[in-house]
């Protein structure tokens, strides 16, 4: 029975992606839980794993392809010696929109449906994970899919699954929302026309969208950096010259910690609005701004509050290293609580940074330079950077905010609460 291999939605922003690499060829064999493959979406470059067992008969969309809208066949799966059809399979109403599945991310951690389009509600609310051929077998038979227990990659029904069951066929799930098209625009010199990927279209969308509904506003304070560099020298001279205890702490690494711990004696600057409530976070989890060749990736540190500095170092070393090479998993760059955007190395002066919605906080750090300060009656000369505090003004005030921003300097100027 041929089926449709459908472009994925791997992230809830996803509308479109770039087939960037077949790793299976026409006419080869594939397992459930094979990676098939390579998407590249408006975050990563992600692996695909098959869903359904047979032969990959048809290759529809070549690899390299871009804007390719989810839900669009891109190949066709056959059983073992079965004809393979020359054009994408008919939809069924017992057909799922996808047969494929991230292979980074399991279902239960998928942030919202079009992360897992393979799924339906039941009866009682709970999302039954089951691939296209399973739904369109259970449907000949009469099989309610929400009696069974997947074999499957991450507990998704497959075939196999679906042969001893009986009931009724659960409800076919609404496709994504069409992208919005941007209107054309006018130039009048000569220019050089390049392309956008996914990742800058999902940028531009999702910057407008939170800067002309999200009412920002900003709070920019000084904050003297001497002690913190005085105990970062400290820290770093006492780590061995090589070896798995090595370690170089970072300005950065104490930032994200310094920002943490101010967090959690500010609680109510880690919160998101919504329509009905402000939710307040349990945990503390930093989003830290890494530019990649096609923009930006915020991957999270987790509970960054309770780890100590060599384990944030670690960890944002690993996130950054990976978020370059588009490996990140969907679980460590969707979510976040509060963010923050460092440009101190570009020698910036200050900055304002646009919200993460839903998150309510955006720290822009400058960079830290030699200035007149005083100090008592006297001019002395200090290490000084300038941070400016985005909030999302539905849930946070400006005294509140000004507030956070005190406390941040009281860490970063009397930094041994982030060791101790």
């Amino acid at each position: 029975m041929s089926i449709n291999i459908l472009m994925p939605a791997l992230s809830p922003t996803m509308t479109e992606g770039k087939l960037a690499r077949w790793v299976k060829a026409e006419g080869e064999a594939i397992a459930a839980g094979d990676v098939i493959a390579e998407i590249e979406t408006d975050k990563a470059t992600m692996e695909v794993e098959a869903v359904d067992e047979g032969v990959l008969g048809r290759i529809l969309i070549p690899e390299g392809t871009e804007g390719i809208a989810v839900n669009t066949p891109i190949g066709i799966l056959v059983a073992e010696g079965e004809s393979v059809p020359d054009a994408p399979v008919p939809a069924t109403p017992a057909a799922a929109p996808a047969s494929v599945a991230p292979a980074t991310a399991s279902a239960s951690a998928a942030p919202a449906p079009q992360a897992a389009p393979a799924a339906a509600p039941t009866a009682k609310g709970r999302r039954v994970f089951a691939s296209p051929l399973a739904r369109r077998i259970a449907a000949g038979k009469g099989i309610d899919l929400s009696t069974l227990k997947g074999s499957g990659p991450n507990g998704r029904i497959v075939r196999r699954d679906v042969e001893q069951a009986a009931s009724a066929a659960p409800p076919t799930p609404k496709p994504a929302a069409a992208a919005p098209v941007a209107a054309p625009v006018t130039v009048g010199a000569g220019y050089e026309s390049v392309p956008h990927s996914t990742m800058r279209k999902v940028i531009a969308r999702r910057l407008t969208e939170a800067k002309t509904t999200v009412p920002h506003f900003y709070v920019e304070m000084d904050v003297q950096l001497d002690a913190l560099l005085a105990l970062r020298k400290q820290l770093n001279a006492a780590s061995p010259a090589e070896g798995p205890d090595a370690y170089k702490i970072s300005v950065n690494d104490m930032l994200v910690k310094a920002a943490a711990l101010t967090l959690r004696r500010v609680p109510k600057v880690n919160v998101a609005y919504s329509d009905d409530a402000t939710l307040v976070y349990d945990d503390v989890d930093i989003s830290v701004a890494v530019s990649i060749p096609d923009g930006l990736i915020t991957p999270i540190v987790r509970r960054a509050d309770t780890k100590g500095l060599r384990q944030i170092s670690n960890e944002v070393r690993d996130l950054a290293t990976r978020a370059r090479a588009g490996r990140l998993k969907p679980e460590e760059f969707q979510g976040g609580t509060f963010s923050i955007s460092n440009m101190g190395m570009y020698g910036v002066k200050a900055f304002s940074a646009i919200l993460n919605p839903p998150q309510a906080g955006i720290l822009a750090i400058a960079a830290g330079e030699r200035r007149p300060v005083v100090k008592g009656d006297e001019i002395t000369i200090a290490t000084v950077m300038t941070v400016t505090l985005s909030v999302d003004h539905r849930v946070v005030d400006g005294a509140l905010a000004a507030e956070w921003v005190s406390a941040f300097r009281n860490v970063v100027e009397n930094p041994m609460s982030l060791v101790v």
